[in-house]
């Protein structure tokens, strides 16, 4: 399957779509990619029942004129980015959509409302499932709104403006999906001339419930430093083409969902990778990658083992591949 070097947005005239389209925009031109923009509608399958009793023809040209007016509305905003972009609408179910754009797509990016607190926290349909079925990487933005007098604003609020990515942080448990993600994260740094943080999450001081399998008299100390051992093994060979590339290293006490989300507060993009599960009905994000999407406040960049198989195209920046 083949993959363009283009990053797709869905857009849908919300401000969370605007807001993922300014991050959007930013990463397309960081990897010299083109930027392609998608707005999804749909038809009503039914007449709406007038007030007489009759029904109301439903004019599906002002439907389709009123998603135009969002594309446009969505050019105009990224006109001086500077990247070539390019738009498309498509009549149907979003996510149903998106996940067929995401066959030939190099990265895909949406936004989300969220809802509620850190403990409620939910993500919109589109936003949950395209991550967990995409064939190639997938950015989930959250709104982040402008605060006035100690509270935040609502959905119409003005957006905080979107940053160019200078602190990366991608999660690494030892998996085939996570030296997956670890490989996408190192293209990204390199793009964005960023930090990379790589973190190990071992859960020592949990207790029994998660790591039930170790001795009472187990060393915690040099199950950390073994751990620590195995990390800088598997960076210094993701890296090893890069050594101008700031990278730390951590292993901390935790779960990689705890820890991911922590860091996520300080950092621009966290990514995480995610083995799935099943054919297309059954595949589902692991609980890591669905925790951090439902709870992160940066953006997440979603990374499956997808993305090796099916040969998504290496970040290139200034004509150089990395794969």
């Amino acid at each position: 399957m083949n993959h363009d070097r283009v990053v797709v947005v869905g857009v849908d005239g919300s401000a969370p779509s605007h807001h993922a389209l300014d991050w959007a925009a930013l990463e397309a031109r960081a990897l010299g990619w083109s930027l392609e923009l998608q707005c999804c509608y749909s038809l009503p399958s039914f007449a709406a029942a007038t007030l007489d009793g009759g029904y109301a023809a439903v004019d599906e040209d002002a439907i389709h004129d009123g998603a135009q007016a969002v594309v446009d509305e969505a050019l105009a905003r990224i006109a001086k980015v500077g990247v070539p972009v390019k738009s498309q609408l498509v009549s149907g179910d979003a996510a149903a959509a998106l996940v067929e754009r995401s066959k030939t797509a190099g990265l895909m990016v949406v936004g989300t409302r969220g809802s509620g607190g850190f403990a409620d926290r939910l993500l919109g349909s589109v936003s949950a499932t395209l991550p967990a079925h995409s064939h190639c990487p997938t950015v989930v933005v959250p709104l982040r709104t402008a605060v006035h007098g100690g509270e935040s604003k609502n959905a119409s609020a003005d957006l905080v403006a979107v940053k160019e990515v200078c602190r990366i942080v991608v999660g690494v448990d030892g998996s085939p999906a996570s030296e997956v993600a670890l490989a996408r994260a190192v293209s990204e740094a390199v793009a964005w001339k960023a930090q990379l943080t790589v973190v190990t999450g071992v859960p020592v001081a949990a207790g029994a419930g998660i790591l039930a399998w170790l001795p009472a008299d187990a060393d915690h100390e040099s199950i950390m430093a073994d751990v620590s051992a195995g990390l800088d093994v598997v960076v210094d060979q993701a890296v090893a083409d890069h050594p101008d590339l700031a990278v730390s290293k951590v292993v901390l006490d935790g779960t990689g969902a705890e820890l991911l989300t922590e860091f996520s507060s300080a950092v621009d993009l966290v990514v995480v990778g995610s083995r799935g599960r099943g054919g297309f009905a059954g595949l589902l994000l692991g609980s890591t990658s669905q925790a951090v999407l439902h709870h992160a406040v940066c953006p997440v960049m979603i990374v499956t083992k997808r993305v090796r198989d099916e040969g998504v195209p290496p970040v290139t920046v200034g004509g150089e591949a990395h794969a």
